[in-house]
């Protein structure tokens, strides 16, 4: 790494998923020379999907230009798949940006913007299908790397396209010594992380409850596609 720091800028939003941004930034924050900007429309608070509340540390018109671009994901994406100034935003930062990343349904944030053209990349399970729209490849992988993007499944997959992206900064070693400090080792009690291996009552019910932001989801996807076509 440059002496000058590294610069990450990760999007917040209303009723985003934390973690899908609080497990990436304590990574990425532990890179050597890192810097990580908090980035929204203003500076006020931003309350997330469960309450937790975090503090934006750039506007879209004050961050600096970035080296790495990530998107959290979350209910909250949903509006943002039609919101002209967050993806005029996005284009602009990724434009000089060495680095792409989409944690869960942030990469369909990134499609709407128009930077998944052409390019391999992954999502929540119950999204998958919607990337193809943005003329990606939907990839049924926790972690999707097609050249400078980083993708990958729900959640708790930040974590690991985050260790992706370290080793791909700093190497193996770095991101190994990262992963080690944060003592990232899982033994998941129960067998139900994914619609494959979830009993099926389990799946039936989390299909239920996600019904309506879902048949939303899908709405304004084909809508920003639609959009993006039209040019």
């Amino acid at each position: 790494m440059s002496d000058r720091p590294f610069r990450s800028g990760m999007l917040l939003f209303p009723n985003m998923t934390q973690l899908d941004l609080t497990g990436p930034y304590e990574i990425l924050s532990a890179l050597p020379g890192s810097e990580v900007a908090l980035i929204w429309k203003t500076l006020d608070p931003v309350r997330s999907e469960r309450g937790l509340t975090l503090l934006p540390s750039a506007t879209f018109a004050t961050c600096l230009p970035l080296d790495l671009l990530l998107v959290p994901g979350g209910p909250g994406i949903n509006p943002l798949l039609e919101d002209r100034e967050t993806l005029d935003f996005l284009r602009r930062a990724a434009a000089t940006a060495r680095y792409l990343v989409g944690i869960c349904t942030g990469s369909l944030v990134l499609g709407a913007a128009g930077l998944l053209q052409g390019k391999r990349a992954g999502t929540h399970w119950m999204s998958r299908g919607m990337l193809a729209a943005f003329g990606a490849t939907p990839v049924a992988e926790r972690v999707v790397v097609d050249g400078n993007l980083f993708t990958g499944g729900g959640v708790t997959a930040g974590i690991d396209v985050a260790l992706r992206v370290a080793a791909a900064v700093a190497g193996q070693a770095a991101a190994e010594a990262i992963q080690l400090a944060v003592e990232y080792d899982p033994a998941p009690p129960f067998a139900a992380g994914s619609p494959e291996t979830a009993p099926p009552a389990v799946l039936e019910a989390v299909l239920a409850r996600a019904a309506p932001r879902q048949q939303d989801r899908a709405q304004r996807a084909a809508r920003a596609a639609a959009a993006l076509a039209a040019g």
